[in-house]
């Protein structure tokens, strides 16, 4: 079966091997490599999630093409094409994708340093920078409402009326402490209204993981662009400052240990703002800070919807497995707000 999806770029290959790589909880990614040494990395496509492929491969076509004109030194590592054409293989096991290699680059999977924080966020800024006069109307949502605060409220609401009874019940503290922070999906509100805050080519997982390194540790570029769509410059500053300030994931249940890294926090800003300050406008920078609140809260929201409709998005590995994930966040919600910036 492999073998007829390697064919449908490389033909001739005959000896191969494949290795899983990555801790990617949503596509199946795997490092293929040829007899004589070339590597590729090989990914099929969940489209569970992503329904629609071909809103991903319009993206990154449109994508590649205006960096190739306006910024050709840029390092965009497109999906290659397949010998019929197409930048997917559509077989019966799946829908997959072949990207090259990036010989000597590496990945992580959490943060250790100031610096490595800091270079991602360099490149997650550099990769907006880089889009600005790109008609951003251009690009199709993959991912449609992924990041609408008010949407992800509402599901919230949603399950706490109708959700399991129980789970409810036994919730209700922790129901009651996100209901109290409210005024956080009026901000997201105001920011929708206000022309001041533009839509630009977005990322929308900003996860260090997310980031292909040098062997000095240097940024080299940002992948896994599926969820890239029009978006606010909060996304992707948000989901960083969410995954990347705490030593703790999202997965911890000692909550003593979430707490916020203040050097990791100002890595963030300085990467970001290094590419990205004299494009953002003074509205936008006055909330770089409630980014981080935005994507916790909504992050929080969602664990706990999911948990009182009986883990029907997420799945869960142990009963209470997304309350747990929901307490998580909550409580990174309120180290950040003590935090303050």
């Amino acid at each position: 079966m492999m073998e007829r999806i390697i064919h449908a770029w490389l033909p001739e290959a005959e000896q191969f091997s494949l290795t899983p790589v990555g801790s990617g909880l949503i596509h199946k990614t795997w490092k293929l490599e040829l007899a004589g040494g070339k590597g590729y990395i090989l990914q099929a496509v969940n489209t569970a999630v992503f329904i629609d492929p071909e809103a991903i491969a319009g993206n990154l076509d449109k994508i590649g093409q205006w960096l190739a004109g306006h910024h050709p030194d840029y390092f965009f590592p497109a999906p290659l094409r397949t010998v019929a054409g197409p930048a997917f293989c559509y077989d019966t096991d799946g829908v997959f994708r072949l990207f090259p290699f990036v010989e000597g680059s590496r990945t992580y999977d959490t943060v250790a340093s100031p610096e490595q924080a800091y270079e991602a966020a360099r490149q997650f800024g550099l990769f907006t920078r880089n889009l600005q006069g790109f008609e951003v109307g251009e690009l199709r949502m993959t991912l449609p409402r992924f990041h609408d605060l008010a949407f992800r409220y509402d599901q919230f609401q949603r399950g706490a009326r109708e959700g399991d009874a129980v789970r409810v019940r036994e919730s209700a503290e922790l129901i009651g402490f996100l209901e109290s922070r409210r005024g956080l999906v009026d901000t997201y509100l105001a920011i929708r209204a206000d022309p001041a805050f533009r839509l630009r080519v977005t990322h929308h997982d900003t996860k260090i993981s997310n980031v292909l390194f040098d062997r000095f540790d240097r940024g080299l570029c940002v992948i896994d662009l599926d969820t890239v769509m029009p978006g606010y410059f909060i996304s992707d500053v948000g989901d960083m400052i969410r995954t990347y300030v705490s030593p703790a994931s999202e997965e911890e249940e000692d909550l003593e240990r979430v707490v916020v890294r203040r050097e990791f926090y100002r890595a963030i800003e300085s990467g970001y703002l290094e590419v990205m300050g004299d494009v953002l406008g003074a509205a936008e920078r006055n909330h770089f800070f409630y980014a981080g609140l935005f994507l916790v809260y909504m992050q929080a929201l969602r664990f706990l919807a999911d948990h009182l409709n009986r883990d029907a998005y997420y799945g869960a590995r142990y009963e209470g497995h997304n309350y747990v994930r929901a307490a998580n966040q909550a409580e990174l919600l309120r180290r950040l707000m003590e935090f303050g910036g």
